[in-house]
């Protein structure tokens, strides 16, 4: 599961990028400074971890995940190959969410690709550009499946009506995943990839005296947003870059203090991230190692076995549960026990975000 950082050029994307992942994308003040699209492992910021590592000190920590690309600035044309179109085109439909980065900051040092600051002038252009790619996607494929339609195919027929419903859609900009049924999504939609289906987060990149309240252009966009569900992130790529400078935790608390701010907008926007995939996290907790597992909010107890091994799913014969709160208040597993808060569950039970799971199995 991977999330792709799209804008405009010099909007702050790979700034934003170096900050997620401390690695060292290029980040010059020129479009299509990034060109192959670079990618990053980062982990998810989670209190409720670093407090089971205090209770237990185990030898290991293992965080949970979540992969970050920084894709190639697009600009308009890009579905006609302008710029690094369809290279860009063709990477972010293989992301499973987008995070849409907007300027929110005026800077006369910082060029704009259309030489001034307009933020749903931005969004609308890249926007635009990608719905014109699911269009041509839509249309090969209708194109090819009308062919099988002289063998009289049910399946076809229905495929057709389904994506040519799509393409109106797409048309009026309007897109919306829930006027399709599951069979229909799954069925005719998912294996197109198209990019407008995708679950998408907004962040707006303001200067440092607007990161806590924003400014007019941060208005802008949420008002134009407000009616399609998307959330909106206010994020300094420029204080999240000096941030990443300071060396020691006690140092950057102390710099997010004079600013007002309780966490970095890095963590506030790996967890949306997070959130953005459909994902939460269990954990298991023992001696040897606290580590913290990824799954899709809705699997079960069966699923969650999987994550850990094939054989667990296999020969799955319960999963001994701790509400985290439950293993907090009492300080162990053993405590958790006698106070008889530890529960049996079978398979088909739904998983909830931070429930501490051990499973019995025999293979």
């Amino acid at each position: 599961m991977k999330v792709g950082i799209v804008g405009l050029p010099n909007v702050g994307k790979s700034t934003l990028f170096n900050c997620l992942s401390q690695s060292k994308a290029q980040s010059e003040n020129y479009p299509f400074c990034t060109i192959d699209p670079n990618v990053s492992i980062v982990n998810v910021p989670d209190l409720r971890l670093n407090k089971l590592n205090e209770l237990i000190n185990p030898e290991k920590l293992i965080p949970t995940t979540v992969k970050i690309v920084d894709i190639a600035g697009l600009v308009k044309g890009a579905s006609k190959g302008e710029g690094l179109g369809n290279k860009f085109l063709s990477n972010i439909r293989e992301t499973d969410a987008i995070i849409h980065v907007l300027r929110c900051f005026d800077d006369p040092n910082i060029v704009h690709v259309d030489g001034k600051i307009n933020p749903l002038s931005d969004k609308e252009v890249v926007e635009y550009e990608l719905v014109l790619k699911d269009i041509e996607v839509l249309d090969k494929r209708l194109d090819k499946i009308k062919k099988t339609l002289r063998s009289g195919s049910e399946e076809s027929k229905k495929e057709i009506e389904v994506l040519e419903k799509v393409r109106i859609q797409l048309e009026n900009m309007s897109v919306k995943i829930e006027d399709y049924s599951e069979d229909q999504f799954l069925g005719f939609i998912k294996p197109l990839e198209l990019i407008s289906f995708k679950p998408i987060l907004y962040v707006c990149n303001v200067n440092e005296n607007d990161v806590i309240n924003g400014n007019s252009y941060v208005d802008d966009v949420k008002n134009e947003i407000k009616i399609n569900d998307s959330e909106v992130i206010i994020i300094s790529a420029k204080i999240e870059s000096e941030i990443n400078e300071l060396d020691s935790f006690e140092e950057k608390k102390i710099f997010l203090d004079d600013l007002g701010l309780k966490e970095s907008g890095s963590n506030k926007l790996i967890r949306a991230s997070y959130k953005l995939l459909n994902l939460h996290s269990y954990f298991t907790a023992g001696d040897k190692e606290v580590r913290g597992w990824t799954i899709r909010i809705g699997d079960s107890a069966y699923d969650a076995a999987g994550q850990i091994h094939t054989d667990f799913q296999k020969g799955f014969i319960c999963a001994e549960v701790i509400n985290y709160n439950d293993y907090i208040e009492f300080g162990s597993e053993s405590k958790v026990k006698e106070a008889g808060k530890m529960r049996l569950e079978g398979k088909e039970y739904i998983v909830s975000d931070g429930d501490i799971m051990h499973f019995r199995f025999n293979i």
